[in-house]
C-alpha cells in the first residue's frame, strides 16, 4: 500500500514537472546573477547618486496594487529612480502612482521594448512576477536581480493534496523581501491606489440616493466564474441590505446579468456595470461605507482606500496570502467562506465552472445577516 502512494505521488510530481523545472531555473539565474551583491543591507547616503531600478508585475489589477508598498517604501527610503515594467491594459492602475518615475509597458511582445530597457543600465531588477516572461527580461538586461518567491508547489499541494505548507503572512511581505537587500522595509502604510485628476466621480450624478458615505459598493465581477457567486445569491444579499442604497460595480461582462440582480433585488440597488472606468469604479469604492467583494481587484483597492470589507471566497482561499491588506494595526475585513468543503480549493486562480458540478462553496454562503450592524 506505501508503495502505490508513492507512486501516485511520483505521478502527480511528475505532472507538474515543468513548472518546477522552470522554477528552478528561475532560482538558478538568480543566484548567478546576484552572487556579487552582500547578504548585508546596501547602505546609502546623501552623497551617493541614486540607483536604478525596474520592478517587474504585468498583470493584474489587484496583484499590481498588492505591489504599491515596495514601490512606495523603495522611492522613499532609498531615493531611488524607480522604473516599473508592466503590461499596457493595466497602465491605469499605476500610471498616477507619485512614486514611479517611469512606466514601461507593452502588448504582447517584450521584443521592441528590451533595448529600450537595456539603454536605462538599471541597478537592480526586482521581479514580482516571476514567471518565463519577466525571466527573459532579467536575462536580456543582466542586471542583478531579486525574485518573489511565488511558493507554486506549495500552492499546489494545497490544492492538489489539501497539505497545507503556505507560511502565514500576506504576500506584500513575501514582496517586501525582495527589496530588504537594499535596506528597504515596510512602513505599516498599507496598499496605495491614486486617482488621477479629472477622474474621480460624484456618485449622486449615478444615482441621488448614492449620497457619499451612505451606500454599500457591491463588486460582483471576478475573471473567473467560481470566484463569483450566482447572480441569484448576490440578489439575495442585496435584498438583504435594503433600505440602504446598493451600488453594483463591474465591467461588460458583469453588465450582461447585473440589471437583473437589480431588478430583482429591489428599488435601494442601482446598476453601475459596464458604464465606468476603473478609476471611476475605484472613487466610488473610496466614497463607500461598506463594500461587499469578490476575491478580485476591487477588493484590494478597497483595502488601499481602508474601507470596511465584506469579502466572499469560492474555488481560491485566504490562505494563498492575498486578502485585504490593511495599513499596519487596522483590520476591517469580514472573510465569508464554506470551510472544510473537500474540495477546496480547487485552483490557486479559479475556473469557468465548478469541477464538481455542486458550486458548494459559493452555493452555501448565507443570503442573510448582512446588513451594516454586521
Amino acid at each position: 500500500m506505501k508503495h502505490l502512494t508513492v507512486n501516485k505521488m511520483q505521478l502527480l510530481v511528475f505532472q507538474n514537472h515543468f513548472a518546477l523545472t522552470i522554477y528552478l531555473m528561475q532560482n538558478g539565474f538568480e543566484k548567478r546573477k546576484s552572487v556579487c551583491s552582500n547578504s548585508t543591507p546596501q547602505q546609502f547616503n546623501n552623497s551617493t547618486p541614486p540607483i536604478k531600478v525596474l520592478l517587474l508585475r504585468f498583470s493584474s489589477i489587484g496583484d499590481l496594487v498588492l505591489t504599491t508598498p515596495v514601490v512606495r517604501c523603495l522611492k522613499q527610503q532609498t531615493g531611488a529612480e524607480v522604473h516599473f515594467l508592466t503590461k499596457k491594459s493595466f497602465l491605469p492602475v499605476l500610471e498616477a502612482n507619485p512614486y514611479i518615475d517611469r512606466l514601461h509597458t507593452f502588448d504582447k511582445d517584450l521584443s521592441e521594448l528590451l533595448p529600450t530597457l537595456r539603454r536605462e543600465r538599471f541597478d537592480w531588477v526586482i521581479d514580482l512576477h516571476h514567471n518565463l516572461r519577466s525571466w527573459r527580461v532579467k536575462w536580456a538586461l543582466g542586471a542583478p536581480s531579486r525574485s518573489f518567491h511565488k511558493l507554486n508547489f506549495e500552492k499546489w499541494l494545497l490544492v492538489n493534496l489539501h497539505i497545507n505548507r503556505l507560511p502565514n503572512v500576506h504576500i506584500v511581505e513575501r514582496y517586501m523581501k525582495t527589496v530588504a537587500h537594499l535596506g528597504v522595509s515596510y512602513d505599516g502604510l498599507g496598499l496605495d491606489y491614486h486617482i488621477p485628476t479629472g477622474h474621480t466621480i460624484d456618485p449622486t450624478t449615478i444615482d441621488p440616493s448614492l449620497v457619499p458615505g451612505s451606500y454599500v459598493a457591491f463588486a460582483i465581477g471576478a475573471t473567473h466564474a467560481t470566484k463569483r457567486l450566482p447572480p441569484e445569491k448576490i440578489a439575495g444579499i442585496c435584498a438583504q441590505l435594503a433600505p440602504m442604497p446598493v451600488l453594483l460595480l463591474g465591467g461588460k461582462t458583469e453588465a450582461a446579468y447585473s440589471a437583473a440582480i437589480a431588478t430583482s433585488a429591489g428599488t435601494h440597488v442601482i446598476d453601475a456595470c459596464g458604464r465606468l472606468s476603473l478609476h471611476q469604479s475605484a472613487d466610488l469604492v473610496r466614497q463607500a461605507a461598506k463594500v461587499f467583494t469578490h476575491d478580485t481587484g476591487l477588493m484590494h483597492i478597497a483595502a488601499a482606500f481602508s474601507k470596511p470589507i465584506v469579502s466572499f471566497w469560492g474555488s481560491t482561499v485566504p490562505a494563498f496570502g492575498m486578502y485585504p491588506f490593511y495599513p499596519q494595526g487596522k483590520s476591517d475585513n469580514i472573510t465569508v467562506e464554506v470551510e472544510n468543503l473537500p474540495c477546496r480549493p480547487c485552483s490557486k486562480i479559479g475556473y469557468a465552472q465548478c469541477p464538481k458540478g455542486h458550486f458548494a462553496c459559493m452555493n452555501q454562503i448565507r443570503d442573510e445577516g448582512w446588513g451594516m450592524r454586521d
